[in-house]
């Protein structure tokens, strides 16, 4: 995973803010992080990158209900992760505060 001065990919960082609220199982993680992004991500993309933050340490597969029955895993974020969401929440909160970006942003159709 990235260190804390790269930006995240836009899966990487929608599968975080999806996850910021609380477990949920991989399909739940692809609905949210498209219905945010406003972009088709598959499966592929969603459990790729649950599998390379799982390995970095910054999701968790959460802990299940021992009467639940069903064989969806789900993911939580771990400490590592919430402090990554936040550093790439600070930095797009920053380029969005630049008035070179804001001036560019109304300047384009």
């Amino acid at each position: 995973m990235p260190d804390s001065a790269t930006p995240l990919t836009p899966a990487v960082f929608h599968v975080l803010l999806a996850l910021s609220e609380g477990p949920l199982h991989g399909y739940a993680i692809m609905q949210r992080a498209e219905e945010a992004s406003g972009m088709s991500m598959g499966p592929g993309t969603i459990y790729g990158s649950v599998s390379r933050l799982t390995e970095a340490g910054w999701v968790q597969e959460a802990e299940t209900d021992p009467d639940d029955t069903r064989r969806s895993r789900s993911f939580e974020l771990t400490a590592r992760g919430r402090e990554a969401l936040s550093e790439e929440a600070q930095r797009i909160t920053r380029l969005a505060g630049m008035e070179q970006v804001r001036r560019f942003a109304a300047d384009t159709p």
